[in-house]
C-alpha cells in the first residue's frame, strides 16, 4: 500500500488544474512572470556576462520556460522519463550558471526544480529529486551548509503543500464532475419513470374504452348477422360512438391529472356513478398526491364497467375511505344478475391484474373476490392463495389501499 501511494502520480485533475477559479490562474500568471523576471535580474545582476554573452541569460530564460510547459505536459500525460529529463535540462541550466559565476541564478533555478519535482511528480519519485538537488545546492554553497538545509527543507514542504492543494482542488472538481453526473442520470430516470407512468395512464384508458367499443359493434355484426332490425343495430354504433367520445374525454382527462389539474376524487366517483351505484365518501376529504388518486380513479372506473359487464342489473356500492395516512376505495355488488343483458361476455382477465399491478406499484394493496372473502381481509393484503385474476358474476367486490 505504500510503495503503491509512493508511485501513484497526483490526480489528472491536479496536474491540469482544472476547476482553478480564474483569480488563481491570473496569480499564478503574475507569479510565473516575476520569476522570470527575477532569474533574468539574478543573471545581471551577478555582473558575469560581458559583450555578446549578455544575450546568455535571456536564452536560458527562454529554454527554462520552454521546459517548464514540456515539464507540465509531460506530467500531464503521466510521462515519467520525460519528465525526469526537463528537470534533468533545470539542473544543467543551474550549472551553466553556477560555472559562469551567477550562484544566485543557480540556486534558484535548482529550488524550483526541486519544487516543481515535488508538486508534479510521484512522490517517491519527487523525494528522490529533491534529494539530488540538495546535495548539488549543498555542493555549490559549501560554507554554509545550514541555510542550503533550512531552504530545502523548505522547497520540500511548499512544494507538499502546493501538491495537496492541486489534489484537493482536483478531488472537488471530480465531486463537481460526479454529482452533475448523478443528477444528469436522475432526471434521465425521472424522464422515463413520467413517460412510463403516462404511458400506462394511456393505456388504461384507451384499452378500457376500446373494449367497450369493442363488446357494442361486435353486438352490432351479430346483430345485423342475424337480421335484427335497424333500430337495434344503430343503438349498438350509437352506444360505440358514445363510448369513443368518452374514451377521449377520460384521455383528456388522465394528461390533465398528469399535470396536476385535478378534481376531487369524491365528485369524480359521484359523476362516474350511475343508476344502481350509491357512493359514500367517510372521512375528511383532501387533494390526493397525482398518481394515488388516479389509482383510485382507473380502478373505480374497471370496477364499475366490471360490475356491470359481470353482474348487470345489481346494485353497486361505492365506499371512498380516507384515513390518515393512506385512502381505500371499495366497490361491490350484491350479487344480482338480471337476465337479458347483451354485456355479458367475460373478461380478458387483464382488469384485475393491471388493478393489482398499479396498487403494488404505489405501495398499495388491492383485494378482489366474493364479498365474504375480501370482508376478511381487510388490513391483510392481498389473498394468500391466489386471488382471481377475472370477475365473477355474484357478490364480486374490490378493494383498493393506497397510501396518500
Amino acid at each position: 500500500m505504500q510503495i503503491a501511494a509512493g508511485t501513484a502520480w497526483p490526480s489528472r485533475e491536479a496536474l491540469s488544474r482544472v476547476g482553478a477559479p480564474p483569480i488563481r490562474k491570473v496569480l499564478d500568471a503574475l507569479l510565473s512572470g516575476a520569476l522570470a523576471l527575477w532569474l533574468v535580474a539574478s543573471a545581471y545582476l551577478a555582473e558575469v556576462f560581458h559583450g555578446w554573452l549578455v544575450v546568455l541569460p535571456v536564452l536560458g530564460l527562454v529554454c527554462f520556460l520552454a521546459a517548464v510547459l514540456a515539464f507540465r505536459r509531460w506530467t500531464v500525460a503521466r510521462r515519467l522519463v520525460p519528465s525526469l529529463a526537463m528537470l534533468l535540462l533545470f539542473t544543467l541550466l543551474g550549472g551553466g550558471a553556477h560555472a559562469a559565476g551567477a550562484d544566485g541564478t543557480a540556486v534558484l533555478l535548482w529550488v524550483l526544480a526541486a519544487v516543481l519535482a515535488v508538486d508534479r511528480l510521484p512522490m517517491a519519485a519527487a523525494l528522490c529529486v529533491w534529494a539530488v538537488l540538495s546535495a548539488v545546492v549543498l555542493l555549490a554553497n559549501t560554507e554554509e551548509p545550514l541555510a542550503v538545509v533550512v531552504t530545502m527543507g523548505s522547497v520540500l514542504l511548499g512544494g507538499y503543500t502546493l501538491r495537496l492543494d492541486a489534489q484537493a482542488r482536483g478531488a472537488g472538481f471530480r465531486m463537481l464532475a460526479q454529482e452533475r453526473a448523478a443528477r444528469a442520470a436522475e432526471a434521465e430516470s425521472a424522464a422515463l419513470a413520467e413517460r412510463a407512468r403516462i404511458a400506462r395512464e394511456i393505456h388504461d384508458v384507451l384499452a378500457h374504452s376500446l373494449s367497450a367499443q369493442l363488446v357494442h359493434l361486435e353486438a352490432a355484426r351479430l346483430q345485423i348477422e342475424g337480421g335484427y332490425d335497424r333500430e337495434q343495430v344503430l343503438r349498438r354504433v350509437v352506444e360505440a360512438r358514445s363510448m369513443a367520445r368518452q374514451g377521449l374525454a377520460e384521455t383528456r382527462q388522465a394528461l390533465s391529472a398528469l399535470r396536476g389539474q385535478l378534481v376531487p376524487v369524491e365528485d369524480y366517483l359521484r359523476e362516474l356513478a350511475l343508476d344502481g351505484v350509491r357512493t359514500e365518501v367517510v372521512g375528511e376529504p383532501r387533494l390526493l398526491p397525482a398518481e394515488a388518486s388516479q389509482a383510485v380513479r382507473r380502478v373505480a372506473q374497471e370496477a364499475l364497467t366490471n360490475a356491470r359487464k359481470h353482474a348487470p342489473g345489481a346494485d353497486v356500492r361505492m365506499r371512498l375511505e380516507y384515513a390518515r395516512d393512506a385512502v381505500t376505495l371499495e366497490v361491490r355488488d350484491d350479487g344480482a344478475d338480471a337476465p337479458g343483458t347483451e354485456l355479458g361476455a367475460s373478461g380478458s382477465g387483464y382488469g384485475l391484474l393491471g388493478m393489482r399491478e398499479r396498487a403494488e406499484l404505489l405501495g398499495g394493496s388491492l383485494e378482489a373476490g366474493p364479498a365474504a372473502s375480501v370482508e376478511g381481509a381487510v388490513g391483510e393484503g392481498p389473498y394468500g392463495s391466489g386471488p382471481p385474476d377475472q370477475f365473477e358474476t355474484k357478490g364480486f367486490t374490490v378493494r383498493l389501499r393506497v397510501p396518500a
